[in-house]
């Protein structure tokens, strides 16, 4: 029926959950009820906020176990990596509501004889988050925890594939007494979704997912003077210098191009290497690969589940087809991973040869197992390949050199840049993109200024 969802298992493709998405008179109590509890919880001071929302996040962590299961039935990821979810998912709620009432608090002008002149950070009023499966917790904390410290109302969409986690927040809450119709989570159509970006009353939306259905947003949002924060796509790049720990580089890389079965947005796609090291570090990375246990995730042992579904696994490989016929070199056969069947979502990982940084493995995201490497002379061509891309969410570098480090940061178009390390977000830091990547910003004090409106107070008290 068109009013039903249903989640397919990519464990085993069996139906996991149905659930009837709301009608149109459920969306319209939803935002009438956010806009009446939005009006009162702005006036509630912000470390009292806190203490609401941290309650929530003690019934998460004191559930941890049956989410952690729940979360791997939902998208196949291995039961030992489903409990870092919610590792990262306290870690940054609980850092957002420790900044919030600093990052909240008025910005005094200067001193003015005769004057009292500041700066308050007003909520926004319903903030729409409509979030995605890959990192189903760490990509809605983002939103959730700090609009509702900043005093906002949320409505939370999550995707289909993970609506058990919708669900969880609600859980969490009603048992830490948020005021009803604070938080509120929606089963939607598209078509629907769509539809309440446009309409009066929503005043803020946070997205994440692809390129296309970021353009999708934009336009449903077009009529309307709101914000919107889109965190899209990603190819991210990766140098390894030729000053770098070799070893460290393989670990770091082949875990940063691999967990998740390679589903993160700031996931590890492409490597450059420096000639010094280029061999050795390939064939590190194949060998590495090929230790990798691809398999039933609830079962001990595997660190490489099925990717979210079928049609995605089918996606993927026509990608490695097409890297293959446009000159990259193949280093994985798939017959080594005996699980990797077509038809169904399991499907083996593989590591490109690459001579051109045109090669699409280089140039279009595959949100799966794959990872390209090329062998590059020094910084300056590194540099002008990383560059040489329609996205720039992540990007990383191995060195020893802090300062080489740095200077080569500043010089690539990205959101995030590290250092011996990748795939990370810490919630001190925005999280961001440029270019494809996506527009606004999450996290750290600069997170709350995208949920907050600047209110100027300028009181003449001498007359």
């Amino acid at each position: 029926m068109a009013d039903v969802q249903k989640t397919i298992t990519p464990i085993d493709g069996s139906v996991l959950v149905t659930r009837k998405l709301a009608t149109k008179k459920q969306i319209a109590e939803a935002l009438a009820a956010a806009r009446k509890a939005q009006g009162a919880w702005k006036h509630v001071p912000v470390a009292e906020r806190g203490r609401v929302v941290a309650k929530a996040v003690d019934y998460f962590i004191a559930h941890k176990q049956e989410i952690a299961e729940e979360l791997t039935r939902q998208i196949g990821r291995p039961i030992s990596q489903s409990p870092g979810e919610m590792r990262g998912f306290e870690e940054r709620a609980r850092y957002m509501i420790e900044i919030a009432p600093s990052a909240l608090g008025d910005v005094p002008a200067e001193p003015r004889p005769g004057f009292t002149r500041f700066i308050r950070r007003e909520p926004l009023g319903v903030v729409f988050i409509v979030a995605p499966w890959n990192y189903p917790y760490l990509t809605s904390v983002n939103g959730v925890v700090p609009a509702l410290m900043a005093g906002n109302a949320v409505i939370l969409k999550h995707s289909a594939q993970t609506p058990l986690c919708a669900e969880r927040f609600a859980a969490a809450f009603k048992e830490a007494g948020l005021p009803k119709g604070l938080f509120q989570h929606l089963h939607m159509s598209h078509d629907d979704t769509l539809k309440l970006i446009g309409t009066d009353g929503i005043d803020y939306v946070n997205f994440t997912g692809s390129v296309p259905a970021g353009h999708a947003i934009v336009q449903a949002a077009s009529d309307r003077f709101i914000g919107l924060g889109l965190e899209l796509g990603g190819c991210d790049p990766a140098y390894v210098r030729a000053d770098a720990n070799l070893a460290h580089a393989i670990e770091n890389l082949v875990d940063g191009a691999m967990f998740n079965s390679g589903q993160s947005c700031c996931g590890i796609q492409r490597v450059y290497v420096h000639q010094d090291l280029y061999k050795p570090f390939l064939d590190g990375f194949v060998d590495l690969t090929k230790k990798y246990n691809l398999g039933n995730p609830l079962e001990s042992g595997v660190n490489l589940g099925p990717v979210v579904r079928a049609r995605a696994a089918d996606e993927i490989r026509k990608q490695v087809a097409k890297a293959t016929r446009q000159g990259a070199k193949p280093l994985i056969d798939s017959k080594h991973f005996k699980a990797d069947k077509k038809g169904t979502a399991y499907v083996a990982p593989q590591v490109f040869k690459v001579d051109s940084n045109k090669n699409s493995v280089m140039q279009e995201e595959c949100f799966g197992p794959v990872a390209g490497i090329m062998k590059v002379k020094n910084d300056e061509e590194a540099i002008r390949h990383m560059n040489d891309s329609a996205f720039g969410l992540t990007a990383a570098i191995w060195t020893s050199d802090e300062k080489s480090a740095l200077e080569i940061g500043n010089r690539i178009d990205t959101g995030t840049w590290f250092m011996n390390r990748c795939d990370y977000l810490d919630p001190a830091l925005g999280w961001t993109g440029v270019k494809d990547s996506g527009r606004g910003c999450t996290l750290s004090r600069v997170g709350y200024e995208y949920l907050t409106r600047p209110k100027s107070f300028h009181l003449r008290t001498q007359i």
